[in-house]
Protein backbone atom coordinates (compact mmCIF):
# COMPACT_ATOMS: atom_id res chain seq x y z
CA UNK A 1 0.00 0.00 0.00
CA UNK A 2 2.93 2.34 0.61
CA UNK A 3 4.14 1.67 -2.93
CA UNK A 4 0.68 2.32 -4.33
CA UNK A 5 0.27 5.50 -2.28
CA UNK A 6 3.62 6.80 -3.50
CA UNK A 7 2.64 6.10 -7.11
CA UNK A 8 -0.72 7.86 -6.65
CA UNK A 9 1.13 11.01 -5.55
CA UNK A 10 2.79 11.35 -8.97
CA UNK A 11 0.62 13.64 -11.07
CA UNK A 12 2.54 12.99 -14.29
CA UNK A 13 4.63 9.84 -13.89
CA UNK A 14 7.57 9.52 -16.24
CA UNK A 15 8.42 6.42 -18.20
CA UNK A 16 11.05 5.45 -15.66
CA UNK A 17 8.50 5.86 -12.86
CA UNK A 18 6.05 3.55 -14.64
CA UNK A 19 8.74 0.94 -15.23
CA UNK A 20 9.97 1.08 -11.65
CA UNK A 21 6.44 0.82 -10.27
CA UNK A 22 5.62 -2.20 -12.44
CA UNK A 23 8.80 -3.97 -11.31
CA UNK A 24 8.01 -3.31 -7.63
CA UNK A 25 4.31 -4.08 -7.89
CA UNK A 26 4.59 -7.61 -9.31
CA UNK A 27 6.27 -9.34 -6.33
CA UNK A 28 4.51 -7.22 -3.71
CA UNK A 29 1.03 -7.91 -5.15
CA UNK A 30 1.68 -11.65 -5.34
CA UNK A 31 2.92 -11.83 -1.73
CA UNK A 32 0.19 -9.66 -0.17
CA UNK A 33 -3.03 -10.82 1.45
CA UNK A 34 -6.38 -10.72 -0.33
CA UNK A 35 -7.52 -7.68 1.65
CA UNK A 36 -4.34 -5.75 0.80
CA UNK A 37 -4.66 -6.67 -2.88
CA UNK A 38 -8.30 -5.60 -2.86
CA UNK A 39 -7.38 -2.20 -1.38
CA UNK A 40 -4.58 -1.78 -3.93
CA UNK A 41 -6.95 -2.59 -6.81
CA UNK A 42 -9.52 -0.08 -5.51
CA UNK A 43 -6.87 2.64 -5.18
CA UNK A 44 -5.38 2.04 -8.63
CA UNK A 45 -8.83 2.04 -10.24
CA UNK A 46 -8.84 5.83 -9.72
CA UNK A 47 -5.39 6.44 -11.27
CA UNK A 48 -5.20 7.79 -14.80
CA UNK A 49 -1.85 6.15 -15.61
CA UNK A 50 -1.39 2.49 -14.74
CA UNK A 51 1.24 0.35 -16.53
CA UNK A 52 -0.30 -2.33 -18.79
CA UNK A 53 1.52 -5.12 -16.94
CA UNK A 54 0.05 -3.95 -13.62
CA UNK A 55 -3.45 -3.68 -15.13
CA UNK A 56 -3.15 -7.19 -16.56
CA UNK A 57 -1.97 -8.62 -13.23
CA UNK A 58 -4.86 -7.05 -11.33
CA UNK A 59 -7.38 -8.06 -14.03
CA UNK A 60 -6.24 -11.70 -13.87
CA UNK A 61 -6.68 -11.77 -10.08
CA UNK A 62 -9.77 -13.46 -8.56
CA UNK A 63 -12.99 -11.61 -9.29
CA UNK A 64 -13.41 -10.56 -5.65
CA UNK A 65 -10.21 -8.53 -6.07
CA UNK A 66 -10.36 -7.49 -9.72
CA UNK A 67 -14.07 -6.55 -9.96
CA UNK A 68 -13.76 -2.90 -8.89
CA UNK A 69 -10.68 -2.38 -11.06
CA UNK A 70 -12.27 -3.93 -14.18
CA UNK A 71 -15.47 -1.95 -13.71
CA UNK A 72 -14.13 1.53 -12.91
CA UNK A 73 -10.54 1.90 -14.11
CA UNK A 74 -10.11 4.17 -17.14
CA UNK A 75 -6.45 3.31 -17.66
CA UNK A 76 -6.99 -0.20 -19.08
CA UNK A 77 -6.46 -0.36 -22.83
CA UNK A 78 -8.48 -2.55 -25.18
CA UNK A 79 -5.65 -5.06 -25.68
CA UNK A 80 -5.56 -5.79 -21.94
CA UNK A 81 -9.36 -6.12 -21.76
CA UNK A 82 -9.42 -8.54 -24.71
CA UNK A 83 -6.68 -10.65 -23.13
CA UNK A 84 -8.60 -10.84 -19.83
CA UNK A 85 -11.87 -11.77 -21.59
CA UNK A 86 -10.21 -14.63 -23.47
CA UNK A 87 -8.21 -15.98 -20.53
CA UNK A 88 -10.57 -15.56 -17.55
CA UNK A 89 -14.04 -16.78 -16.69
CA UNK A 90 -17.59 -15.51 -16.98
CA UNK A 91 -17.38 -13.32 -13.86
CA UNK A 92 -14.50 -11.25 -15.29
CA UNK A 93 -16.41 -10.78 -18.58
CA UNK A 94 -19.49 -9.62 -16.67
CA UNK A 95 -17.44 -7.03 -14.75
CA UNK A 96 -15.95 -5.72 -18.02
CA UNK A 97 -19.41 -5.52 -19.59
CA UNK A 98 -20.49 -3.07 -16.86
CA UNK A 99 -17.88 -0.48 -17.93
CA UNK A 100 -19.26 2.82 -19.21
CA UNK A 101 -17.16 3.10 -22.38
CA UNK A 102 -16.56 -0.06 -24.39
CA UNK A 103 -15.07 -0.17 -27.87
CA UNK A 104 -16.57 -2.17 -30.70
CA UNK A 105 -13.82 -4.80 -30.46
CA UNK A 106 -14.46 -5.37 -26.74
CA UNK A 107 -18.23 -5.65 -27.28
CA UNK A 108 -17.68 -8.18 -30.07
CA UNK A 109 -15.39 -10.21 -27.81
CA UNK A 110 -18.00 -10.21 -25.03
CA UNK A 111 -20.77 -11.34 -27.38
CA UNK A 112 -18.52 -14.03 -28.86
CA UNK A 113 -17.66 -15.32 -25.40
CA UNK A 114 -21.34 -15.45 -24.44
CA UNK A 115 -22.21 -17.42 -27.57
CA UNK A 116 -19.31 -19.80 -26.93
CA UNK A 117 -20.33 -20.31 -23.31
CA UNK A 118 -23.99 -20.91 -24.20
CA UNK A 119 -23.20 -23.44 -26.95
CA UNK A 120 -23.94 -26.99 -25.82
CA UNK A 121 -20.88 -29.06 -25.21
CA UNK A 122 -20.52 -31.89 -27.68
CA UNK A 123 -19.78 -35.13 -25.94
CA UNK A 124 -18.95 -38.28 -27.81
CA UNK A 125 -21.57 -40.97 -27.42
CA UNK A 126 -20.20 -44.09 -25.79
CA UNK A 127 -19.82 -46.93 -28.22
CA UNK A 128 -22.33 -49.65 -27.60
CA UNK A 129 -20.98 -53.16 -27.45
CA UNK A 130 -21.73 -55.00 -30.63
CA UNK A 131 -24.38 -57.59 -30.28
CA UNK A 132 -23.20 -61.09 -31.00
CA UNK A 133 -23.91 -62.29 -34.48
CA UNK A 134 -26.83 -64.66 -34.91
CA UNK A 135 -24.50 -67.45 -35.90
CA UNK A 136 -22.35 -66.90 -32.78
CA UNK A 137 -25.46 -66.92 -30.60
CA UNK A 138 -26.63 -70.09 -32.21
CA UNK A 139 -23.18 -71.62 -31.76
CA UNK A 140 -23.42 -70.98 -28.01
CA UNK A 141 -26.65 -72.86 -27.72
CA UNK A 142 -26.68 -76.12 -25.97
CA UNK A 143 -25.99 -79.12 -28.20
CA UNK A 144 -29.33 -80.72 -27.37
CA UNK A 145 -31.36 -77.84 -28.98
CA UNK A 146 -33.28 -79.34 -31.87
CA UNK A 147 -34.14 -77.79 -35.22
CA UNK A 148 -37.83 -77.70 -34.29
CA UNK A 149 -37.17 -75.51 -31.22
CA UNK A 150 -35.11 -73.07 -33.28
CA UNK A 151 -37.89 -72.79 -35.85
CA UNK A 152 -40.50 -72.17 -33.14
CA UNK A 153 -38.39 -69.45 -31.53
CA UNK A 154 -37.94 -67.77 -34.91
CA UNK A 155 -41.68 -67.79 -35.54
CA UNK A 156 -42.35 -66.26 -32.13
CA UNK A 157 -39.86 -63.43 -32.78
CA UNK A 158 -41.43 -62.69 -36.15
CA UNK A 159 -44.91 -62.64 -34.64
CA UNK A 160 -43.79 -60.27 -31.87
CA UNK A 161 -42.16 -57.95 -34.40
CA UNK A 162 -45.32 -57.95 -36.53
CA UNK A 163 -47.49 -57.03 -33.52
CA UNK A 164 -45.13 -54.22 -32.57
CA UNK A 165 -45.32 -52.74 -36.05
CA UNK A 166 -49.12 -52.90 -36.01
CA UNK A 167 -49.30 -51.13 -32.63
CA UNK A 168 -46.99 -48.39 -33.88
CA UNK A 169 -49.14 -47.89 -36.97
CA UNK A 170 -52.30 -47.58 -34.86
CA UNK A 171 -50.74 -45.11 -32.38
CA UNK A 172 -51.80 -41.46 -32.98
CA UNK A 173 -48.98 -39.28 -34.24
CA UNK A 174 -48.36 -35.93 -32.62
CA UNK A 175 -48.37 -33.14 -35.18
CA UNK A 176 -48.22 -30.18 -32.83
CA UNK A 177 -44.88 -28.41 -32.80
CA UNK A 178 -43.11 -27.95 -29.52
CA UNK A 179 -43.23 -24.49 -27.97
CA UNK A 180 -40.02 -22.44 -28.15
CA UNK A 181 -37.91 -22.65 -25.01
CA UNK A 182 -37.15 -19.33 -23.29
CA UNK A 183 -33.92 -19.50 -21.31
CA UNK A 184 -33.40 -17.02 -18.43
CA UNK A 185 -31.04 -14.21 -19.38
CA UNK A 186 -27.51 -14.72 -18.07
CA UNK A 187 -25.52 -12.11 -16.15
CA UNK A 188 -23.29 -11.11 -19.07
CA UNK A 189 -26.17 -10.54 -21.46
CA UNK A 190 -28.11 -8.69 -18.78
CA UNK A 191 -25.14 -6.36 -18.28
CA UNK A 192 -24.99 -5.68 -22.03
CA UNK A 193 -28.70 -4.85 -22.16
CA UNK A 194 -28.32 -2.41 -19.25
CA UNK A 195 -25.28 -0.80 -20.85
CA UNK A 196 -26.96 -0.31 -24.24
CA UNK A 197 -30.04 1.13 -22.52
CA UNK A 198 -27.85 3.55 -20.53
CA UNK A 199 -26.09 4.77 -23.67
CA UNK A 200 -29.31 4.91 -25.71
CA UNK A 201 -28.03 2.54 -28.42
CA UNK A 202 -31.39 1.22 -29.58
CA UNK A 203 -30.02 -0.87 -32.47
CA UNK A 204 -27.52 -2.75 -30.30
CA UNK A 205 -30.15 -3.21 -27.58
CA UNK A 206 -32.64 -4.70 -30.05
CA UNK A 207 -29.95 -7.03 -31.44
CA UNK A 208 -28.97 -8.18 -27.94
CA UNK A 209 -32.64 -8.72 -27.02
CA UNK A 210 -33.13 -10.84 -30.15
CA UNK A 211 -30.04 -12.88 -29.26
CA UNK A 212 -31.40 -13.49 -25.76
CA UNK A 213 -34.68 -14.74 -27.28
CA UNK A 214 -32.90 -16.74 -30.05
CA UNK A 215 -35.13 -14.99 -32.58
CA UNK A 216 -34.67 -12.79 -35.64
CA UNK A 217 -33.59 -9.17 -35.34
CA UNK A 218 -37.01 -8.05 -36.57
CA UNK A 219 -38.78 -9.38 -33.46
CA UNK A 220 -36.48 -7.45 -31.11
CA UNK A 221 -37.13 -4.26 -33.07
CA UNK A 222 -40.91 -4.75 -33.02
CA UNK A 223 -40.82 -5.22 -29.27
CA UNK A 224 -38.79 -2.04 -28.79
CA UNK A 225 -41.02 -0.01 -31.14
CA UNK A 226 -44.03 -0.44 -28.84
CA UNK A 227 -44.19 3.08 -27.38
CA UNK A 228 -46.21 1.95 -24.36
CA UNK A 229 -43.37 -0.26 -23.11
CA UNK A 230 -45.82 -3.12 -22.50
CA UNK A 231 -44.13 -5.54 -24.89
CA UNK A 232 -40.62 -4.82 -23.58
CA UNK A 233 -41.79 -5.25 -19.98
CA UNK A 234 -43.43 -8.56 -20.92
CA UNK A 235 -40.22 -9.76 -22.60
CA UNK A 236 -37.95 -8.78 -19.70
CA UNK A 237 -40.27 -10.51 -17.26
CA UNK A 238 -40.27 -13.68 -19.38
CA UNK A 239 -36.45 -13.61 -19.42
CA UNK A 240 -36.39 -13.44 -15.58
CA UNK A 241 -34.42 -10.18 -15.61
CA UNK A 242 -33.87 -8.52 -12.26
CA UNK A 243 -36.57 -6.04 -11.28
CA UNK A 244 -34.22 -3.07 -10.77
CA UNK A 245 -32.51 -3.63 -14.13
CA UNK A 246 -35.86 -4.07 -15.88
CA UNK A 247 -37.15 -0.82 -14.39
CA UNK A 248 -33.97 1.02 -15.44
CA UNK A 249 -34.23 -0.25 -19.03
CA UNK A 250 -37.93 0.66 -19.31
CA UNK A 251 -37.39 4.19 -17.97
CA UNK A 252 -34.37 4.66 -20.25
CA UNK A 253 -36.33 3.97 -23.45
CA UNK A 254 -39.76 5.19 -22.25
CA UNK A 255 -39.26 8.24 -19.97
CA UNK A 256 -42.99 8.55 -19.30
CA UNK A 257 -42.82 5.35 -17.22
CA UNK A 258 -40.72 7.20 -14.63
CA UNK A 259 -43.67 9.44 -13.71
CA UNK A 260 -44.85 8.94 -10.16
CA UNK A 261 -48.36 7.78 -9.36
CA UNK A 262 -48.92 8.05 -5.63
CA UNK A 263 -46.19 6.12 -3.87
CA UNK A 264 -44.85 4.35 -6.98
CA UNK A 265 -43.98 4.98 -10.63
CA UNK A 266 -45.75 3.90 -13.79
CA UNK A 267 -42.90 1.52 -14.61
CA UNK A 268 -43.07 -0.17 -11.20
CA UNK A 269 -46.85 -0.55 -11.53
CA UNK A 270 -46.44 -2.05 -15.00
CA UNK A 271 -43.90 -4.64 -13.80
CA UNK A 272 -46.00 -5.46 -10.74
CA UNK A 273 -49.01 -6.27 -12.94
CA UNK A 274 -47.12 -8.94 -14.90
CA UNK A 275 -46.49 -12.57 -13.96
CA UNK A 276 -43.68 -14.78 -15.23
CA UNK A 277 -45.94 -17.57 -16.48
CA UNK A 278 -48.28 -15.27 -18.43
CA UNK A 279 -45.37 -13.36 -19.97
CA UNK A 280 -43.59 -16.56 -20.95
CA UNK A 281 -46.68 -17.87 -22.75
CA UNK A 282 -47.12 -14.58 -24.60
CA UNK A 283 -43.46 -14.39 -25.68
CA UNK A 284 -43.58 -18.03 -26.84
CA UNK A 285 -46.50 -17.09 -29.09
CA UNK A 286 -44.43 -14.20 -30.49
CA UNK A 287 -41.53 -16.56 -31.16
CA UNK A 288 -43.80 -19.03 -32.98
CA UNK A 289 -45.18 -16.25 -35.17
CA UNK A 290 -41.66 -14.99 -35.79
CA UNK A 291 -40.54 -18.43 -36.95
CA UNK A 292 -43.45 -18.63 -39.41
CA UNK A 293 -42.83 -15.12 -40.77
CA UNK A 294 -39.12 -15.81 -41.24
CA UNK A 295 -39.67 -18.38 -44.01
CA UNK A 296 -38.86 -16.85 -47.39
CA UNK A 297 -37.75 -13.45 -46.07
CA UNK A 298 -34.29 -12.02 -46.85
CA UNK A 299 -32.49 -8.70 -46.91
CA UNK A 300 -33.90 -7.46 -43.62
CA UNK A 301 -33.11 -3.83 -42.77
CA UNK A 302 -33.45 -2.56 -39.22
CA UNK A 303 -36.54 -0.44 -38.46
CA UNK A 304 -34.39 1.68 -36.18
CA UNK A 305 -31.73 2.30 -38.83
CA UNK A 306 -31.25 6.05 -39.52
CA UNK A 307 -30.79 5.48 -43.28
CA UNK A 308 -33.69 3.08 -43.80
CA UNK A 309 -35.12 3.47 -47.30
CA UNK A 310 -38.70 3.23 -48.45
CA UNK A 311 -40.29 -0.20 -48.31
CA UNK A 312 -41.37 -1.31 -51.81
CA UNK A 313 -43.94 -3.66 -50.27
CA UNK A 314 -45.97 -0.68 -48.99
CA UNK A 315 -48.31 0.93 -51.51
CA UNK A 316 -47.87 4.32 -49.86
CA UNK A 317 -44.20 4.38 -50.88
CA UNK A 318 -44.96 3.93 -54.60
CA UNK A 319 -45.67 6.98 -56.75
CA UNK A 320 -47.68 6.95 -59.95
CA UNK A 321 -45.74 8.89 -62.66
CA UNK A 322 -48.97 10.07 -64.31
CA UNK A 323 -50.31 11.44 -61.02
CA UNK A 324 -47.03 13.22 -60.30
CA UNK A 325 -47.07 14.89 -63.75
CA UNK A 326 -50.71 15.96 -63.24
CA UNK A 327 -49.89 17.51 -59.86
CA UNK A 328 -46.99 19.48 -61.33
CA UNK A 329 -49.14 20.78 -64.21
CA UNK A 330 -51.90 21.80 -61.80
CA UNK A 331 -49.41 23.78 -59.69
CA UNK A 332 -48.13 25.61 -62.78
CA UNK A 333 -51.62 26.62 -64.04
CA UNK A 334 -53.07 27.49 -60.62
CA UNK A 335 -54.22 31.14 -60.54
CA UNK A 336 -53.84 31.83 -64.29
CA UNK A 337 -57.55 31.56 -65.04
CA UNK A 338 -58.07 35.15 -64.01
Amino acid sequence: MATVTGFEGLRRPRRTDLKQFSELFDPLFSASSDEARRQAAAALSQCQNVPPSVALQIGNAPISIAAIFLTRSTSIDDATLLQIIRSQGQAHATAIARRDNLSVHVVDALVERRQTASAPAKTAAPALPASPAPRAAEAQRQPEATAQEMTAAKLLREEKLRNDLKSLARAPQKTTAALPVIEPVDSLHEALLVRFARSGEANLFAASLSAALSSTAELGERILLDISGQQLATTLTALDMRADDSLFVLCAFYPDLSERLGGTTRGEALLASLTSETCRIRVQAWLQSDQKDTAGLSGHQAYLSPDRGSDPRQTSSRQDPARVAADIQQKRTFGRGR
